[in-house]
């Protein structure tokens, strides 16, 4: 039996994250666990807080913490954020974990062995106030190009130019504004990607088919270019640890170490319940697992290239990724996101606007997976008004509330299923088949076209067979169509429960079946839209489903975020 092993791209730690990075990794990575297990699939999800590098120091030296105080502070930020968008981490861990510490250093040890690591000498920018090299994050200066005077030694994020330090106008030090910098020679450790440009070639060229294109794209790009030694090392203080005599003081560059987390968070998974759990099974060695990748096309180069060559350069059986689900950009009215500008709406202040199954229905069905997607506060309300509260919400309180009335708060007995309700079964037969088909294919944009088709048919059969017409005359008649229409609010929230949970759970309260259970509608939906029995009691809902989103609402969000409600 395969066991499905799924990790979403590392939240960095350095803030609470935007709309993009959760619609962009952890959130379809949730949707595709939860229908996994809805299946009955052995799942582990995992995930954690990218703790290392530059942004982090930078981002504790801005709140005037120490760097350890920082992360621990921001990684039970994010966790309680994630926790309320209801995402179901196995666990969700930290890179600064001793458990990662560990297995980084280990397979430093590996590859240095195998010769796949080489220590060169290289000229970094030293900072004489502070004593310290200065990785290119840490110089600040004004953009040669643009004039921007806040320019990073990378990069210029105003006008997006790659730059090296030597390039800014009156560079200075990001931590503590001196500009008494000297150029000195630092040793590092360099990967040597090229040694294994073949064995990496031939990885891509066995997934080529599989992958999306956004993933196989990219990767080749960075194959065509050449691959080039990649330095893994850094004079940071925070960090792990190198394992290396002469190297006291340097820490892992963080791309080095966030990918190996994956494995590190396992193990901390693991740690809890040791005589149960064994993270060895799910990595070493592991040919009955099938392991997805979930990221924004950012991270790609770094799964494709970086993170395989580790696995491979060790020379030990790790299991590598079988299928990468990358997306492309979620922008905000066309534009960019962009933690570090506080641009656009944030984690936290979305679920401060509604309730996380708005968000999660809207992200999902607009998810970027071919192309770019554009958030806009009129496109927001206008799909959670029509799909959630015009077709399921209606659905939902007018069955309920339509048999309460007529018959009685319990589903009612009835006749037979005539040549209509078998037609409609074999409707939603077909599109639940496809729906499920596009959710295991991770087909996200199309498996929530589909939903919202399979809401809409039960619209459309309650609309055909008018039961509160039918009642006037053939009461048993009205009374099994209700039958029926209640068994399908049933089947909606089974099949809407990976996508909109805590909707889900609200259903199968009003339906007292609080713990029944999600599992998936069996082949044939002829058994499964017979589960509810005559006489089963159920909940008349006192307000509805959901509530609309109104212009003046929109209006205002756009006021408070930025955009513009015309759009």
């Amino acid at each position: 039996m395969t066991r499905y092993l799924i990790t979403s791209a590392l939240p960095y730690i350095n803030g609470i994250k935007h709309l993009g990075n959760l619609g962009g990794s952890m959130l379809p990575a949730d949707v595709y666990a939860r229908f996994l297990r809805q299946k009955g699939e052995d799942v582990l999800f995992i995930c954690a807080t990218d703790e290392h590098g530059t942004p982090a120091e930078l981002a504790a030296l801005e709140k005037n913490q120490d760097v350890e105080t920082f992360c621990t502070e921001q990684h039970e930020i994010q966790k309680s954020i994630y926790q309320r968008f209801h995402l179901s981490f196995d666990h969700f861990g930290r890179s600064s974990s001793s458990q990662n510490a560990e297995l980084t250093q280990h397979f430093c040890k590996k590859l240095m062995e195998n010769g796949f690591i080489e220590e060169r000498t290289i000229k970094q920018v030293y900072s004489v106030d502070d004593g310290r090299f200065l990785p290119d994050r840490y110089i600040v200066g004004t953009c040669p190009h643009c004039g921007y005077e806040a320019a990073r030694g990378d990069q210029c994020e105003n006008c997006t130019r790659v730059l090296d330090p030597t390039d800014l106008i009156n560079p200075r030090s990001a931590v503590s504004g001196s500009s008494n910098l000297e150029i000195k020679d630092s040793k590092h450790l360099f990967l040597n990607l090229p040694a294994m440009e073949s064995k990496l070639a031939a990885f891509i060229d066995e997934h080529e088919a599989e992958w999306p294109i956004v993933v196989t794209s990219i990767a080749r790009k960075w194959l065509k270019e050449g691959l080039r030694e990649r330095c893994i090392t850094r004079d940071l203080k925070w960090g792990i640890s190198v394992p290396k005599e002469g190297f006291e003081g340097k820490v892992f560059y963080v791309w080095f170490d966030a990918p190996i987390e994956y494995i590190g968070a396992t193990a901390e998974w693991a740690e809890k319940d040791p005589e149960h759990r064994d993270w060895k099974s799910w990595w070493y060695d592991a040919k009955d697992v099938r392991y997805t990748e979930f990221m924004a096309k950012d991270n790609i180069p770094f799964h494709t290239i970086m993170f395989p060559a580790t696995l491979f350069a060790s020379g030990e059986p790790w299991k590598k990724v079988d299928y990468i689900k990358g997306f492309n950009w979620l922008t905000f009215y066309g534009g960019k996101f962009s933690t570090s500008q506080k641009r656009g709406i944030f984690t936290n202040q979305a679920l401060d606007e509604f309730q996380p199954d708005f968000w999660r229905y809207w992200l999902m069905a607009n998810t970027p997976e071919n192309a770019d997607s554009s958030f806009t506060f009129s496109s927001f309300a206008a799909t959670i008004n029509k799909d959630l509260n015009d077709v399921l919400g209606n659905f939902v309180n007018r069955v309920l509330k339509m048999t309460a009335s007529k018959i009685g708060a319990a589903v009612p007995a009835g006749g037979e299923w005539t040549a209509v309700e078998k037609e409609f079964i074999q409707t939603l037969q077909k599109r639940v088949t496809d729906y499920t088909k596009y959710l295991s294919e991770m087909e996200f944009r199309k498996a929530l076209t589909e939903l919202r088709a399979i809401w809409v048919e039960g619209n459309n059969y309650l609309t055909a067979a008018a039961p509160w017409t039918v009642i006037k005359e053939d009461p048993e008649k009205a009374a099994m169509i209700l039958r029926l229409a209640l068994n399908v609010i049933r089947l909606y929230a089974v099949l809407s429960a990976p996508i909109i949970p805590e909707t889900a759970e609200k259903i199968q309260k009003l339906l007292n079946l609080e713990n029944a259970g999600y599992a998936w509608p069996k082949a044939d939906l002829t058994e499964e839209l017979q589960t509810l029995k005559a006489g089963h009691a159920f909940n008349v809902p006192e307000q509805p489903l959901f509530q609309k989103i109104t212009p003046e609402a929109v209006t205002d969000l756009c006021a408070r975020y930025g955009g513009n409600p015309d759009e």
